[in-house]
């Protein structure tokens, strides 16, 4: 399943082919048939797999430091990587709304799925900040955790788009200054 996200992600799936895929995994077509079906049974296999990953790494970064602020830091420093090559790909949760729109039942049905969970856990975090002095009091918890998300989005996006690891760091940077109690 690794080898089929990474052929995913940096080729989105209109331009992956089924060779592709089978060099890639190293199967032969029947197998990926009785396996998957097709080759969007299995992109969406990979995309539930990529967004589990993600998700675990999402939650562990924003919930690992003492400091809420520096968890909310963590979690969006933590999605841009330094390798530029891999820094592009953006993100393959971002790109599949790019193939296939906002409106596609499986997608929109993954996404419903995996963004209450990590909002739960940014409004518990601005929630538990907001009484330790360190977030903005006046904040509301579920909007602020709203903006965090979009902002993570954007990230992603002004990845893929060949934005540097550096304005990156800012964005994440700027946005958590923006919550920082005065």
């Amino acid at each position: 399943m690794e080898k089929a996200i990474d052929v995913f992600w940096s080729k989105g799936f209109a331009a992956t082919s089924t060779d592709d895929l089978l060099n890639a995994m190293g199967i032969g077509r029947q197998s990926l048939y009785n396996a998957f079906g097709d080759k969007r049974q299995l992109y969406l296999e990979a995309l539930r797999t990529y967004q589990r990953n993600t998700t675990s790494g999402h939650l562990a970064r924003l919930t690992s430091p003492t400091s809420p602020l520096d968890g909310i830091l963590d979690l969006l420093v933590g999605l841009v990587s330094e390798d530029d090559a891999r820094r592009r790909l953006g993100c393959m949760g971002v790109g599949s709304v790019g193939e296939f729109g906002t409106t596609d039942p499986e997608l929109v049905e993954m996404r419903e799925k995996i963004s209450p969970v990590l909002h739960a856990r940014l409004v518990g975090r601005i929630r538990e900040g907001q009484a330790k002095g360190e977030i903005d009091s006046s904040l509301e918890p579920a909007e602020a955790a709203a903006f965090i998300q979009m902002t993570m989005t954007g990230l992603q996006v002004a990845a893929r788009g060949g934005a540097g690891a550096e304005d990156l760091h800012g964005l994440a940077r700027f946005t958590v200054d923006r919550l920082r109690a005065k």
